[in-house]
C-alpha cells in the first residue's frame, strides 16, 4: 500500500505539472491523488490509526468522480459533440457536490468499523451506510467507463488506442482491488492480488499518455530496460547463491575473494551481453512501427547535405522519410519554388523564425510513438540542413552580386570609352553632310540621331545609378510627359488621384515613362481607334501605375524574362535597351515592373513604386 501510494502520488504530481499544456490531465491527476490517500488510509488502519484511516477510506467516491471528469474531457472533441456530453461537462460541479455529500454522510453515519482479521490483523469493513458509499463508488466507475466506451465508438487513431489501454488498465485494477472488500463479506482471506496493486496507477497513466507524449515513451523505454536488467541480475544472484549453498558455503560473507571476483565478472559479462538485445527488444515494444539506427541517421544527414537548392531539398527529404516510414510524407519549405505534389496528410513544415529554423509536424497525432519519434529525429536533421543551405545560398548570392558589380563597373568604363570614340567620327560625319543635297542630308541626320540615342541608352544601362530622391506629384508629371509626343489620332486616358506624391528620382522616373510612352507611340500612331491609358492607384505601401494600350500584342516567342533583357526588341529602329533601362531604374528604386496580358488589354505594363522611400 505504501508503494502504491508513492507511485500514485508521484504520477499525480507529474500529471498536474503537465496539465498546464494538456488540461484533460487535471482530472487524472486528481484521481491519482485520491488513490494515494486511499492507500494511506489502509496503512493508517493497519498501524493503529483507525479514525484517520476511516476518513480516508470513506472518501473513496472522489476517485471515480475525478476519473469521470477526466473521461468527459478526454472524450469530448470536435468529432464527438453529443449534447449529453456537453451538458455533463457543464454541470460536473454538481457531481462533485453530490460526492462530497455522500462522503460527509459516510463520515457522520455508521458506515464501517475497524475489525481484527486473522489474515491481515486490523482491517476496515463496510456495513450499513458504508455499502451505499461503496455502491455509489462502483456506479461512478461504471459511468466513467461507459463514457470512454462511447468515445471509443467515434474516435480513431491514438485516441482510440488510449481508450483501449484505459479499459485494460481498469480491468487490471478491478482485479487487484477487489480483495479489499473480502472482509466486509466475511471472507478472511489474504489479498494476494493486492501485492501487485502498485502496477495499476503506473499502467493506467502510461496507457493514457503513451500515445500523446513522446517523453513518457522515452521514460518507459529506459524503465523497461532497467527492469529487465534488474530481473536478470536477481536471477543470476539466486543461481550463484544456490550453487554456493550446495558447495557448503552458508553465507556470502565467507566466500573467498577469487570467487567473489568470478561472480562479479559473470554478472558484468552477462550484463554486457544482454544490454543490446534487451535494448532492441524494449525499443520494439515501446516504439512499434519503425526503427532508428546510427547508419540510417548518417545516411539522412549525407543525403540532405548534398542538396544545392530548396526544391531539391524538399523533394529529397520527402523521398527519404517516405521510404523510411513506407508511407507518403510531404515536406513544406517556404523557400522552395516548386514543392513535390504528394497526396498525404502527413506533413513536415520547416520555416525560419527569429534567426533559427523551426520544424512543425502536421497530421502526426494519430501515428504510433515509433513513427512520430522517427519524424522528430528527421525533422531535427532537416532543420539543420535548412540552416546550412540558407547560409550557403546567402554566401553564393553575395559572391554573385560582388562579381556582377565588378562586371558592371568594367562594362561602364568600356561603354564610356566607346561612346567618346564613336561620337568623334559621328560629329565629323554630321559636319560633312552639310554640303550634300537636302534629301540625302535628312537620311544621314536620322541615322546619326539613331546612333546617338543608342550610345546614350548604352551609357545609361551600363553606368552606375545614383538616385536623387525628391517628392514628385504624379498627375502633372505624367501630363507633361504625354504632351512631348506626337500622338496624332491616339486617344489618351489618364486616371491619377489628385495630389498623389511618390518619393523617387525625378529624372529617372521621367526616363521610365518616356521609354514606355515612346514604345507605345511607335505602335499606335498608324493604328485606327488607338488608345493609351495610364491609371494610378494606391495598393498598400506601393503606388501602382498601369500603362495600357490596344496596339498589336507582343510576339508570343518573347517570354516575360526576355522582354526586359538588353538588345531584345521587335520594334523597327529600336535599340533594344528601353525596357532593360526601365527595369534597372525600377530595381534601383526597390520597385517592380512586369508585363501583363490578364487586364483586358493587348499590352499592359504594371509598375510598383514604394510610397515612401527610406532614403528621403
Amino acid at each position: 500500500m505504501l508503494v502504491t501510494s508513492a507511485c500514485a502520488g508521484l504520477m499525480s504530481g507529474w500529471l498536474w505539472w503537465h496539465s498546464r499544456y494538456q488540461q484533460t490531465l487535471a482530472g487524472l491527476a486528481g484521481f491519482g491523488a485520491m488513490m494515494a490517500l486511499w492507500c494511506l488510509g489502509h496503512v493508517f488502519v493497519i498501524h493503529d490509526q483507525p479514525q484517520l484511516g476511516r476518513y480516508l477510506l470513506l472518501a473513496n467516491p472522489l476517485m471515480p468522480t475525478f476519473f469521470l471528469h477526466f473521461a468527459l474531457r478526454f472524450v469530448e472533441q470536435d468529432k464527438v459533440r453529443a449534447p449529453w456530453l456537453s451538458w455533463a461537462r457543464r454541470h460536473i460541479g454538481w457531481l462533485y457536490f453530490l460526492t462530497a455529500v455522500v462522503v460527509l454522510l459516510s463520515w457522520s453515519l455508521d458506515a464501517g468499523d475497524v475489525l481484527q482479521s486473522a489474515a491481515l490483523g486490523q482491517v476496515f469493513v463496510f456495513h450499513s451506510y458504508g455499502f451505499l458509499n461503496l455502491l455509489y463508488t462502483v456506479a461512478l466507475g461504471i459511468l466513467a467507463h461507459a463514457v470512454l466506451w462511447f468515445g471509443w465508438r467515434y474516435h480513431q487513431g491514438n485516441k482510440k488506442r488510449s481508450i483501449v489501454a484505459m479499459f485494460l488498465a481498469g480491468g487490471w485494477g478491478l482485479l487487484l482491488a477487489t480483495p479489499v472488500v473480502f472482509p466486509s463479506f466475511g471472507l478472511d482471506w489474504f489479498p494476494y492480488p493486492m501485492l501487485l496493486l502498485p502496477t495499476y496507477p503506473v499502467l493506467l497513466v502510461y496507457g493514457v499518455v503513451r500515445y500523446q507524449m513522446l517523453a513518457v515513451n522515452a521514460l518507459a523505454n529506459r524503465a523497461l530496460l532497467w527492469l529487465v536488467m534488474s530481473l536478470l541480475l536477481l536471477l543470476l544472484m539466486a543461481l550463484v547463491s544456490s550453487v554456493f549453498g550446495q558447495l557448503g558455503m552458508q553465507a556470502l560473507a565467507s566466500v573467498p575473494g577469487w570467487q567473489l571476483w568470478l561472480y562479479s565478472s559473470l554478472v558484468l559479462l552477462l550484463t554486457a551481453a544482454c544490454y543490446r538485445p534487451v535494448a532492441r527488444l524494449a525499443e520494439r515494444l515501446i516504439y512499434p512501427g519503425a526503427t532508428l539506427d546510427q547508419t540510417l541517421i548518417n545516411t539522412w544527414r549525407q543525403q540532405l547535405s548534398s542538396c544545392q537548392n530548396w526544391s531539391g531539398l524538399s523533394e529529397k527529404s520527402a523521398q527519404l522519410l517516405s521510404a523510411a516510414l513506407k508511407q507518403k510524407v510531404q515536406v513544406e519549405l517556404p523557400a522552395a519554388s516548386a514543392e513535390p505534389v504528394i497526396d498525404s496528410q502527413l506533413k513536415i513544415r520547416c520555416y525560419p523564425q527569429s534567426g533559427r529554423w523551426q520544424v512543425e509536424l502536421l497530421g502526426w497525432d494519430d501515428m504510433t510513438p515509433g513513427i512520430r519519434l522517427v519524424a522528430q529525429v528527421f525533422g531535427s536533421l532537416l532543420g539543420s540542413s535548412c540552416e546550412l543551405l540558407a547560409q550557403s545560398l546567402q554566401l553564393a548570392e553575395a559572391e554573385k552580386q560582388q562579381l556582377a558589380q565588378q562586371h558592371l563597373v568594367e562594362m561602364g568604363a568600356l561603354a564610356a570609352s566607346m561612346a567618346h570614340e564613336l561620337r568623334n567620327p559621328l560629329n565629323i560625319i554630321s559636319m560633312a553632310s552639310a554640303g550634300v543635297d537636302a534629301e540625302l542630308r535628312g537620311h544621314i541626320q536620322l541615322q546619326l540621331k539613331r546612333a546617338d540615342r543608342l550610345i546614350s541608352d548604352m551609357l545609361v544601362y551600363s553606368g552606375r545609378l545614383q538616385l536623387q530622391y525628391s517628392q514628385i506629384e504624379l498627375e502633372p508629371l505624367l501630363q507633361s510627359l504625354l504632351q512631348q509626343f506626337d500622338w496624332q489620332q491616339v486617344k489618351l486616358e489618364l486616371e491619377v488621384p489628385s495630389g498623389l506624391i511618390v518619393s523617387a528620382d525625378q529624372h529617372r522616373v521621367q526616363q521610365v515613362f518616356l521609354n514606355l510612352f515612346d514604345n507605345a507611340n511607335a505602335f499606335l500612331r498608324n493604328q485606327a481607334n488607338a488608345t493609351l491609358k495610364v491609371e494610378v492607384t494606391l495598393s498598400g505601401g506601393f503606388i501602382r501605375v498601369r500603362v495600357h494600350n490596344n496596339g498589336p500584342a507582343l510576339d508570343a516567342s518573347l517570354t516575360t524574362a526576355q522582354l526586359f533583357r538588353p538588345f531584345i526588341s521587335k520594334r523597327s529602329g529600336g535599340s533594344g535597351l528601353g525596357l532593360a533601362i526601365v527595369k534597372r531604374i525600377m530595381d534601383a528604386h526597390q520597385g517592380q515592373i512586369c508585363f501583363r496580358t490578364d487586364l483586358g488589354w493587348p499590352v499592359s505594363f504594371e509598375l510598383l513604386f514604394p510610397k515612401d522611400s527610406p532614403d528621403v
